[in-house]
């Protein structure tokens, strides 16, 4: 992407990173090798986003759906987090970045819910950009446990949203979804109400940074009037 910015930069960019298993395939790789590409390519676009002024990032890492794989695929998928959430949280730390973490850990080996927690603090203090993993998440799940917890009682949209595990965090103003599919996949249902889609062909190894800078300007084109009459 270089030094080019667009004009409009979306404040949070959330990433559905669909193909990585395609991708390995295609090339006659195992799909653990597509994981590892995923996953070195979704720390590049990270970095990408923030060097480019977006101040949260959510990438959909792992869905509750997912958890349901043949067990030599969830072992390396496990395997990429244990290596990521270990090595990587003091690079977050010294650029900034805070990490956190949304889904279900209890669904995850001890292990990995230890570093992850390890990294949480470990970046704790970052002020630049908010880097949130959806690990064992489901949307609607989320939004069931957010209702159970109501106990009967009313709430505005507001008192709902400081449920969910997203609170504190804005809404997204851009989901990206490569791959070739067209749908949200239980991710972010009551979060993504008034956010702009963008769907790419591409499998996630290869969405290039200058894919995503068309995205970018995809979405500054865009006029965002949230149900209201336009200019």
């Amino acid at each position: 992407m270089g030094g080019e910015k667009t004009s409009v930069i979306p404040r949070h960019v959330a990433i559905i990173m669909d193909g990585n298993g395609r991708w390995a395939k295609k090339r006659f790789l195992p799909r653990s090798a597509g994981h590892r590409a995923g996953m070195e390519r979704m720390i590049a676009l990270s970095e990408c986003l923030f060097r480019h002024g977006v101040s949260f990032v959510t990438l959909y890492a792992l869905s509750t759906e997912n958890l349901s794989r043949p067990e030599a695929e969830l072992s390396a998928l496990f395997s990429l987090f244990r290596e990521y959430f270990t090595q990587y949280a003091g690079r977050l730390a010294e650029t900034g970045i805070r990490m956190t973490v949304i889904g279900d850990r209890s669904l995850l080996p001890a292990d990995i819910a230890e570093k992850i927690a390890y990294g949480e603090e470990k970046t704790k203090n970052g002020t630049r950009g908010t880097l949130v993993f959806a690990v064992a998440y489901g949307a609607r799940q989320e939004i069931v446990q957010a209702a159970n917890a109501l106990g009967g009682r009313h709430v505005s949209e507001e008192g709902f949203s400081s449920l969910l595990s997203t609170r504190g965090i804005p809404d997204p103003d851009l989901l990206i979804r490569t791959g070739g599919e067209m749908r949200l996949s239980n991710f972010l249902l009551w979060q993504s109400a008034y956010t702009e889609l963008y769907f790419s062909k591409k499998m996630f190894p290869d969405f290039s940074d200058r894919d995503l800078l068309r995205a970018l300007k995809e979405y500054a084109r865009r006029d965002r009037r949230f149900g209201k009459v336009g200019q």
